[in-house]
């Protein structure tokens, strides 16, 4: 059986997607529609990472989902905010915000998981290695 994705891993999936698409639209588009599309993805990620911070245990998933939030909130802001090439500018930069701090919680995310898996195996394999082969009994 396949172990499901945990919430902070799908959560930093989202929105590292979402980023990627805000730094895409922000030099595709005009600015009011860059500014509208990171309105509306921003908002969608602080409500994603609100929830990722509060149901995460660790305290460093809880900090990094609460900066998303807080760049997320910014992001909000300033898309209602600015307008013209600062605004272009800015729904931009937002998004390489929230996509580096997404990306440095799915590396940290990933090196943990990596961590336990190989101490589980070593642990399994160094007991394999005390124990003496089991002889079969004769049929």
């Amino acid at each position: 059986m396949a172990a499901l994705p945990t919430y902070r891993f799908c959560a930093d999936t989202v929105t590292l997607v979402g980023a990627a698409f805000l730094v895409v639209t922000a030099m595709a588009f005009s600015a009011t529609v860059a500014g509208w599309l990171g309105f509306a993805v921003s908002a969608a990620i602080v409500l994603i990472c609100a929830s990722a911070a509060i149901v995460d245990g660790t305290r460093g998933a809880r900090a990094i989902h609460s900066m998303m939030v807080v760049v997320g909130l910014w992001s909000v802001i300033a898309a209602l905010t600015f307008n013209g090439s600062a605004l272009t500018w800015l729904v931009f930069a937002n998004a390489l915000g929230l996509g580096a701090l997404a990306l440095v919680d799915l590396i940290a995310h990933e090196v943990t998981t990596e961590r336990v898996v190989h101490e589980l195996d070593v642990k399994i394999g160094e007991r394999e290695m005390r124990e003496p082969p089991r002889q079969r009994e004769p049929a």
